[in-house]
């Protein structure tokens, strides 16, 4: 399993819009700036965001982005499953077909036991516990 660009840089942004929340309304432009990450590649992902309802978007002149939950109610795994879609070491996984055998996979747990942990690893780590630690790495 391997996060894309899209998981690693939408988690990098929500992080940004998070630590800056006290701001109000982020426009795109602003994240791109701080992140580093093309506004236009941004568009796409909080197109995604938004629709997972992660974040919520402000019109007008002084809009833009907000985290539609606090941060501590935001898990990192909500965040790579709204841009990436399942998280899975392997399709048998998410669909229960094995390989090309007919028989059961001698193997199929263990992609299952994988996936659990790493579903429950990405779903205790928040948002919140990723600003601690950005503002721990700055200090």
């Amino acid at each position: 399993m391997r996060v894309s660009t899209r998981g690693r840089y939408g988690l990098r942004a929500i992080v940004d819009l998070a630590i800056n929340q006290d701001s109000g309304p982020t426009p795109l432009r602003v994240v791109s700036e701080r992140t580093k990450i093309s506004e236009q590649y941004l568009e796409q992902l909080f197109t995604n965001l938004r629709k997972s309802k992660i974040v919520k978007s402000v019109r007008g002149a002084h809009g833009g982005y907000l985290l539609n939950n606090p941060p501590e109610d935001i898990a990192v795994k909500d965040v790579i499953e709204a841009l990436e879609g399942p998280l899975a070491p392997s399709d048998c996984v998410l669909n229960r077909v094995c390989c090309d055998t007919n028989s059961d996979c001698v193997t199929h747990n263990l992609w299952v036991d994988v996936k659990e942990k790493i579903d429950n690893y990405l779903n205790s780590v928040s948002i919140a516990d990723l600003i601690e630690r950005y503002h721990n790495l700055s200090n």
